[in-house]
This record gives structure tokens, C-alpha cells and sequence, in this order.
């Protein structure tokens, strides 16, 4: 089962990219001190590694030279600048020329693919190995991306990609992700004008304006959060291994959810497949949670796209972070309700909260970091991706993805993963990290739960 690095190879834009300073927007500013958002995608290869390395690896690493010319903050850092800038006192800094490179990593891997693309419960470590780690920040300052491809002999292959979160949100992550696919599909030999490439992103951050100082007031109050002492100790003993498993919402039963919605006085809500999908993985992980009834207020955690939603509207292919938080709230006891009640008390107050954003997309702006630091101790679900961003689409000339995972998932108990069924019928896909007893009881209620529609 054990991953071996093959080669390590660092990658250059080319043509050189012209680099340069670009500021961080408030946007941005939350998530300096995070991590990578990292993904996994996982093809069919029946080839071995030599294969790889003389046929596909050229490709691979000409195409993501190619994409990183016009991604090239991604080649760079994210680094304190002294002049204080409009980004809090950060900012982004490339160099130019070939300095600044991206590192891929070549990887063998002799455990099972079959297993690994099933969707089924793991091991989280398992699927960690395919994905590259970032260094560690230096003097404030931290690499922004990385890449692995891992090779399993005679059975498939794993493109591994990591992205700091402060560059970009997923948006922008799948939009970087299938450009390099693109351009990898085309390199292969593939036709150029079967599936049109992705529009060039759009670098200009002067789209999003700043008038009242949010960066700064930001980063003061997550410096204020440092300076206020260390966070409550872990609970004693071993962390729990954590599993990952994915579900799936296929078009019926979203169907059936919303129509259950509707027949239960939630016809004026806003009933989307995402809303009742988010409400039916909250039921299912207030359920599973044993804590859950001893608090009477249950929190859901979810980010908003704004790019379309601003005054005047940024471009989707705007490079960058462009979301806001979402703040739901519901009595635990309505949410834990029987049959799919909770699931109508879920979605009704989705629902409202998404309606409420047409009152102002930026409304409370100053006020979002502080709410979500208070709602911590709640242990609120959250959401990570989205069904929109067509992650099975991802083609490097292998042909549509076996499996997609969002492994970053597990940084925040709680939080599930969403995206388009993998079948392309119009089903959503939810993934959860969780203990494996958990996950046991998760997979038992989510079933439930669909026999009962």
C-alpha cells in the first residue's frame, strides 16, 4: 500500500510569466493563517510507471507550464509587505521569468485503485498520499500551490492537486485545474475543438473595492483572536482516524426532497437542489452526532459565490477568493424531528438565509470573522465545493475522472463536501470525513432517510 516518490520535477510558466505584486482583498484576508484546499482526482490508466514518464508526464508537465503562464500569481507567495497595502499588510509576490516555479511530484503507488475510486469508507491517510503537502510558511511568508501525479501499476492514476486558500476559492481552484487539463488533453493529441478550453482568468483585483478598510479591520481582529491566548486544549487521548465515504443524492430523490419541502408550507422558500441536499446531510450529521440534543440551537456554516451577486459584478473567471459567509440557524429539536421533518425545517431555513442575500450581498461584512469565530464551540456543519464547479468534467485526455475527493474536508469536523453526481444524471455527491463509528451510523441514516421519501 505504501506511496514511493518516483521523481520530483519544479515546473516554470512558459512562456515566462511577467510576475509581479498583486494585493489581497478582504476576501482574501481569512484565510492567511489556513491551509491548502486539496483534491484528488482519480483516472483509469492501465499502464506502469515507465509508461507514464515517456508518454503522459511530458504532457503533463507542458501543460501545467502552460496554464501557469497565465495563472502565474499561483507560482508565487503570499508574504507581509511593509508598506501596509490595501491587503491588511499581505500580498502576493512573484518574481517573474522561470525564477518562480511550482513542484511536481511523481509517485508509484501499490495500493488498490479499485478500492481507493470506489467511494467507499477509508482511511483518510490513504488518500493523503496522493496529494502533495506545501511547505512550511518561512518568516510569514508561504508557497501558494503544488501538484502530485501517483501512478497505481496496470490500474489508474491520481492528479493530486494542492492550492493555498488565501490565493483563490474553488471557483478559481477548477478553473486553474481545467486549463491544465485542457491544455494536458490537447498536448496528448487531443482535439483542440472537441471541448473548448476555459477563458483566461482575469487578474485584475481593482474589480474588487475596498471603501471601508474590511482587509485591515480583518486581520486585526484574527490578530486580536491570537493575542487573546491559546484555544481551549484538545480533548485528552489520540485524535480519532478519520474515514472518508461518499453519498449519493441522485435527481429522484432531489426531486422527492423538494417536493416534500414544498408540501410542508416551504413553497416560498428557496428550493434548490443545493438547499435541500445541504438539508438533508445536516439532518443526517445532527443525527449522528451524540451531542447534538444537548444543545438547543443547531448551526449551519456554508460560503456564498458573490462574483455575480456584487455591485457592479466581478468576472466568474476573476483569480481570487470571492465568497461570504452564509449563517443558518435552527432549533436542534425541529432539526432532529422524525421522517423528514427535519429535513423540511433544514431546508426552509437554507432557504431564507439565501433569500436574505438579496438584501445586500456584503450586509454585516465587518462582523463575518467574529460570528464565525463565536459559532465554533457549536460545532456547526459546513460545507465545502459546490455542484456547480463540474469536477468530473476535469479531462487530462484520460477521459472522465473515476472519483473526486476533496480530502481538505477533514481540517474542520463537520464539514461535508458537495459536487455533481459522478454519473452525470443530476445528482449531488456528499462527502463526510468522520470517525468510523461515525460513519457507520451516517451511512445507516442517510439510507434510511431515502427509503422513507
Amino acid at each position: 500500500m505504501a506511496t514511493k516518490v518516483v521523481d520530483k520535477l519544479t515546473v516554470a510558466a512558459s512562456p515566462p510569466a511577467d510576475g509581479g505584486v498583486l494585493p489581497l482583498t478582504f476576501f482574501d484576508v481569512p484565510w492567511i493563517f489556513t491551509g491548502p484546499v486539496e483534491r484528488v482526482f482519480l483516472y483509469t490508466y492501465p499502464h506502469a510507471v515507465e509508461h507514464l514518464a515517456a508518454h503522459l508526464l511530458p504532457s503533463l508537465a507542458s501543460s501545467l507550464s502552460a496554464a501557469l503562464h497565465r495563472f502565474y500569481p499561483l507560482l508565487g507567495r503570499v508574504r507581509p509587505c511593509s508598506s501596509g497595502g490595501g491587503g491588511g499588510g499581505y500580498e502576493f509576490c512573484s518574481t517573474g521569468g522561470d525564477a518562480d516555479r511550482v513542484e511536481l511530484t511523481v509517485a508509484e503507488s501499490g495500493d488498490d485503485f479499485e478500492e481507493l475510486a470506489g467511494g467507499g469508507p477509508m482511511d483518510v491517510g490513504r488518500l493523503y498520499s496522493l496529494v502533495p503537502r506545501l511547505p512550511r510558511p518561512e518568516e510569514g511568508s508561504s508557497e501558494l500551490a503544488a501538484v502530485q501525479v501517483t501512478v497505481f501499476p496496470g490500474k489508474g492514476l491520481a492528479v493530486g492537486v494542492s492550492i493555498h486558500h488565501v490565493a483563490c476559492d474553488d471557483s478559481s481552484f477548477m478553473h486553474f485545474v481545467k486549463t491544465w487539463a485542457a491544455n494536458c488533453r490537447v498536448a496528448s493529441g487531443g482535439d483542440v475543438d472537441a471541448v473548448p478550453p476555459p477563458p483566461p482568468p482575469f487578474l485584475d483585483r481593482g474589480v474588487v473595492a475596498d471603501p471601508d478598510g474590511l482587509a485591515a479591520k480583518t486581520l486585526d481582529q484574527m490578530r486580536q483572536l491570537a493575542n487573546s491566548g491559546p484555544p481551549p486544549p484538545p480533548p485528552s487521548g489520540p485524535p480519532p482516524k478519520l474515514f472518508m465515504a461518499s453519498f449519493t443524492l441522485t435527481r429522484d430523490s432531489i426531486d422527492k426532497l423538494k417536493q416534500r419541502v414544498t408540501a410542508s408550507g416551504g413553497g416560498g422558500v428557496h428550493c434548490s437542489a443545493f438547499t435541500v441536499a445541504c438539508a438533508y446531510a445536516w439532518t443526517c450529521l445532527a443525527r449522528v452526532d451524540a451531542t447534538s440534543a444537548a444543545r438547543e440551537r443547531a448551526h449551519l456554516l456554508f460560503s456564498v459565490e458573490c462574483r455575480r451577486r456584487l455591485t457592479p459584478p466581478v468576472p466568474q473567471e476573476y483569480l481570487g477568493n470571492c465568497l461570504r459567509p452564509c449563517f443558518v440557524e435552527v432549533d436542534t429539536a425541529g432539526l432532529l424531528g422524525s421522517g423528514a421533518d427535519g429535513v423540511v425545517t433544514a431546508a426552509v431555513a437554507i432557504g431564507a438565509a439565501i433569500r436574505g442575500l438579496d438584501d445586500g450581498v456584503l450586509d454585516g461584512a465587518d462582523g463575518w470573522f467574529q460570528k464565525i469565530v463565536s459559532l465554533m464551540p457549536h460545532r456547526p456543519m459546513s460545507i465545502g465545493g459546490s455542484p456547480r464547479y463540474g469536477v468530473y468534467d476535469t479531462d487530462f485526455g484520460l477521459g472522465r475522472p473515476a472519483k473526486v475527493e476533496l480530502l481538505s474536508i477533514d481540517k474542520t469536523p463537520g464539514t461535508v463536501s458537495m459536487a455533481e453526481a459522478r454519473d452525470g444524471h443530476g445528482g449531488i455527491e456528499i462527502g463526510v470525513a468522520l470517525p468510523e463509528a461515525d460513519m457507520a451510523r451516517f451511512s445507516s441514516c442517510f439510507a434510511d432517510g431515502l427509503k422513507q421519501l
